[in-house]
């Protein structure tokens, strides 16, 4: 089981945050959460949001550094990206 974790460089609710990621399947992902006891409700769309608290611990059990594009490009060739404001293609009106 591989994680990936960017450093802790997103600002949001008065603290920085990493984005934890998974190259093969959100089944993986949410297990190394499980087992670093983030809630599920840390879970956007792709990503576990890690507080920058909590991100030596998730190193410590495995996730590796990589930088916030690498973050991008794992989960864009896997297949698991999920980007925010996308929809589903509607129809054209007849």
């Amino acid at each position: 089981m591989t994680v990936y974790i960017d450093p802790p460089a997103w600002p949001g609710h008065g603290r920085m945050w990493s984005h934890l990621v998974s190259d093969v399947s959100f089944d993986e992902l949410h297990k190394f959460a499980d087992e670093l006891e983030v809630p599920r409700r840390a879970f956007e769309r792709d990503h576990y949001d890690i507080p920058s608290h909590r991100y030596a611990d998730a190193v410590r059990a495995g996730a590796v550094e990589v930088s916030s594009r690498e973050v991008v490009r794992l989960l864009t060739e896997a297949g698991l990206r999920r980007p925010k404001g996308r929809r589903a293609a509607r129809p054209p009106a007849s």
